[in-house]
C-alpha cells in the first residue's frame, strides 16, 4: 500500500512511457533551446556591430572572437553536464528504489563538485583567457575582443555553473517544467539586454562584444535564482540540508564512474571545435567564421535532442532502479522514435531555409558562401547524430558510462578530426572538409548500436536477479 502511494507521487514510475517522455521532454527541449539561444543571439547581434575608422569587417571579427572563445564555454557546459548526468541518473535511480536519504546525498555532493569547478573557472578567466584566445589567432582585434568576452563569462560564471548543477537535481526528481521556466526566463533577459548593451540603447554606452558577455551572465544569474527557488523551497522529493553538501566518499565513488566518462564525452565537443578552428584556419579566416555560424545552427538543433535525452535518462534510470524492464524498453523505443522524427523535420527545414538562416548574420559574402555550403553538407548527419545522443544517454542511465564515452571519442575526435585534416589537405579550398561531420556520425552510430545492445542485455539480466536491499 505504502509503495503504491509512493509510486503515485512520482510520475516516472506510473505515467505511460510515451506520454511521460512527451510530458517531461517538451519542457526540457524548450529549456535546452533556451540555452542554445544564448550563443545564437549573441552571435547574431555581434555580427551587426558596425565597422570603425580603424577596423573593417567588424562583424566577421566579432563572430570570430566568439567562435574562438566558445570551446571554453563548451568545456564549462561539458563538466557541469557530466556531473549533471551522474546526478540525474543516480538521483532518479535512488528515488526509484525509495532511498530518499541517498538521493539527498547525491544532490548535495553534486553541488559541492560544481562549487569546486566554479573556483577553477574563475581562476582560468583571470589568468588564462588571453593565452587561450591567442593560441588560435594572431589578429590583435580578435584577440582583444575574444579575451574580453571570455574573461567576463568565466569570472562571472556563478549563474551558468550554478544553474546547470541545480537544474539536474530538479530534473532528476522529475520536475522538468521548472527547468524550462528558469532557462527560458534567462534567455529572454539575454535577448532583451543584448542590443541594449551591445549598441548602447537608452543612453547607455555601446559596449560591443563586452555588452554581449554582460547580457549573457545577467541572463544566467536570473535562471540560477529561479531554479534555486524551485529546488530549495518547492522540491519535496529530497531533503536540502547543509550536511548533505559535505563530500561523502561513497557517493563520490559512485558518481565518478558515471560523471568521469560523461565529462570526457562532453569535453569531446569543445576539443572537436578547437581542432576544427585550427584545421579550418589552414583554409582561411572566412572558413573559421563559417564554422562559427554553422555551429550555432547545429548547436540549436542538437539542444532539442539533448532536452529529450535528459528526460529519457531520468525515466530509464528511475525504472532501472524500480526494476521495471518493460518501461526501460519503452523508454528507449519511444525516445528513438521521437528523436528520428524531430531531427528529420529539422534537417528538412534547415535544408529549405539554409540561405535565410545564414542571412540572419551580417558577415562577408565569402563567409556566407562557405557557411551555406557547410549547412547543406553537414546537416545530412543530423538524424544520425540525434540517434547517437539518445543511445549514449541509454548507456549512461544503465551505468554504461564507458560505452557512451567510446561513441563520443569516435564522433568527436577519432574520426572527424583526422578526416577533416585529410580533406583540407586534399582540397585546400575547404569544400570537402564538411563531409567529415556526417561520416563521423555514421561511424559513431555503428558503435552506439553495438554497445547499447550489450549494455541493455547486461542490465536486463541484473533486473531478473534477486533485488538488493534499497537501504544499502
Amino acid at each position: 500500500m505504502e509503495e503504491n502511494i509512493q509510486n503515485s507521487q512520482n510520475k516516472m514510475g506510473a505515467m505511460p512511457v510515451p506520454k511521460l517522455l512527451i510530458h517531461m521532454g517538451i519542457p526540457m527541449i524548450l529549456s535546452m533551446l533556451g540555452q542554445a539561444l544564448y550563443n545564437f543571439v549573441d552571435t547574431y547581434f555581434v555580427s551587426q556591430i558596425p565597422d570603425t575608422a580603424t577596423v573593417s569587417e567588424m562583424g566577421d571579427k566579432a563572430i570570430n572572437a566568439l567562435t574562438l572563445a566558445y570551446p571554453v564555454q563548451m568545456v564549462m557546459i561539458a563538466i557541469c553536464v557530466g556531473i549533471g548526468i551522474a546526478t540525474n541518473s543516480m538521483l532518479a535511480h535512488n528515488l526509484g528504489r525509495k532511498n530518499r536519504e541517498q538521493a539527498s546525498r547525491v544532490a548535495g555532493n553534486a553541488m559541492f563538485l560544481c562549487f569546486v569547478f566554479l573556483i577553477i573557472t574563475v581562476l582560468f578567466g583571470l589568468f588564462a583567457a588571453r593565452a587561450f584566445i591567442a593560441s588560435q589567432t594572431s589578429d590583435p582585434v580578435v584577440i582583444q575582443l575574444g579575451t574580453s568576452y571570455l574573461r567576463i563569462v568565466t569570472v562571472c560564471s556563478i549563474g551558468s555553473i550554478g544553474y546547470m548543477c541545480v537544474e539536474k537535481v530538479v530534473m532528476g526528481c522529475g520536475n522538468t517544467r521548472a527547468t524550462m521556466i528558469g532557462q527560458l526566463s534567462g534567455a529572454i533577459v539575454n535577448i532583451v539586454l543584448d542590443p541594449i548593451l551591445i549598441f548602447g540603447l537608452f543612453g547607455l554606452p555601446a559596449l560591443g562584444v563586452v555588452g554581449a558577455a554582460w547580457a549573457t551572465v545577467i541572463g544566467q544569474v536570473v535562471s540560477f535564482l529561479i531554479i534555486c527557488y524551485v529546488n530549495f523551497f518547492r522540491n519535496k522529493e529530497i531533503d536540502n540540508r547543509l550536511r548533505y553538501l559535505l563530500p561523502h566518499r561513497n557517493i563520490l565513488k559512485q558518481m565518478f564512474p558515471i560523471a568521469g566518462p560523461a565529462i570526457v564525452m562532453q569535453i569531446m565537443t569543445p576539443v572537436m571545435s578547437y581542432g576544427m578552428n585550427l584545421i579550418l584556419g589552414l583554409v582561411n579566416a572566412y572558413a573559421v567564421t563559417a564554422w562559427g555560424v554553422y555551429y550555432k545552427v547545429q548547436y540549436f538543433m542538437y539542444m532539442a535532442v539533448y532536452g529529450l535525452n535528459n528526460a529519457s535518462i531520468a525515466v530509464t534510470a528511475y525504472n532501472f532502479g524500480s526494476r521495471r524492464g518493460d518501461r526501460i524498453k519503452q523508454s528507449i523505443k519511444f525516445s528513438l522514435l521521437y528523436t528520428i522524427l524531430m531531427m528529420a523535420v529539422g534537417t528538412a527545414l534547415v535544408q529549405l531555409f539554409a540561405r535565410q538562416l545564414i542571412g540572419l548574420f551580417s558577415i562577408t559574402e565569402s563567409s556566407a558562401r562557405l557557411a551555406l555550403y557547410a549547412l547543406r553538407i553537414a546537416t545530412l548527419g543530423f538524424t544520425l547524430g540525434g540517434v547517437n545522443i539518445i543511445l549514449q544517454g541509454v548507456c549512461q542511465a544503465l551505468e554504461g558510462g564507458v560505452s557512451s564515452l567510446i561513441v563520443s571519442l569516435l564522433r568527436m575526435a577519432a574520426v572527424i578530426l583526422p578526416l577533416a585534416w585529410l580533406f583540407v589537405r586534399v582540397d585546400p579550398s575547404g569544400g570537402l572538409v564538411w563531409l567529415a561531420l556526417p561520416l563521423a556520425e555514421l561511424a559513431g552510430l555503428i558503435a552506439a548500436v553495438l554497445l547499447t545492445r550489450r549494455r541493455y542485455r547486461i542490465c536486463m539480466k541484473r533486473i531478473k536477479e534477486p533485488a538488493e536491499d534499497a537501504g544499502e
